[in-house]
């Protein structure tokens, strides 16, 4: 996939699934609840066990469906490598590494780097970035989306860190283009509870399907 197409598939989901977990099978339950709930762009973090085998095994699964399966927590760019040549669509970061970045585009991958300045922003955007992730988001907050929107309206950003089904609209309308979401998709599956990941996953489906139609 190239990645102006998964851009493209991205702002229109606006959802990405984060899996951080420890254990390999977890991992690909947890992946499994998400996609079955309707969230269909999964990122697998390298901070879970055996997570290139996980994105190898996911991508294999769900090649020719609309399932996209990424890699984050990426810290440099021989990880970033070793994500896409297991099938990872995407690379996620939690901070702005240039190598990550040019890696990326060598190989036409979408690189989402995690940014907390103006001046990250503005340095991202000149390396061809198109879509960077405030983190952490909770942090930040939504205030930081509407300060930044003003003298830089072209940047697309995705908040990661705090978003939950709580205040997901509320991110939204402060100008997100696409929402992170960690723990507060995925926490039941500590106990195992998978059926909760899926019906999570639906009513995180369902702001976005309302939002869309709203706006």
């Amino acid at each position: 996939m190239k990645k102006h197409e998964l851009l493209t598939q991205l702002l229109e989901d606006k959802l990405v699934g984060i899996i951080r977990t420890d254990s390999f099978d977890k991992a690909i339950k947890i992946a499994d609840a998400c996609i079955e709930g309707g969230v269909k762009i999964i990122e697998v973090t390298f901070t879970s066990p055996g997570t290139e085998g996980v994105i190898q095994k996911l991508s294999n699964k769900y090649r020719g469906t609309d399932v996209v399966i990424g890699a984050g927590t990426v810290l440099d760019s021989e990880t970033a490598r070793i994500a896409i040549l297991h099938g990872a669509e995407f690379v996620v970061a939690p901070s702005l590494n240039i190598e990550v970045i040019k890696l990326c585009n060598r190989y036409n991958k979408l690189c989402i780097p995690g940014i907390m300045t103006v001046t990250e922003i503005v340095q991202a955007l000149e390396l061809g970035v198109e879509l960077v992730k405030i983190f952490p988001a909770a942090s930040l907050g939504m205030g930081f989306i509407k300060s930044i929107k003003a003298p830089i309206p072209q940047v697309m950003i995705m908040p990661t860190g705090g978003v939950s089904l709580d205040n997901a609209l509320d991110w939204l309308k402060a100008g997100s283009s696409a929402l992170g979401i960690g723990g507060s998709l995925t926490n039941a599956a500590k106990d195992g509870d998978f059926e909760n990941v899926v019906a999570t996953a639906k009513e995180f489906r369902n702001v976005i399907n309302n939002y869309n139609k709203e706006a």
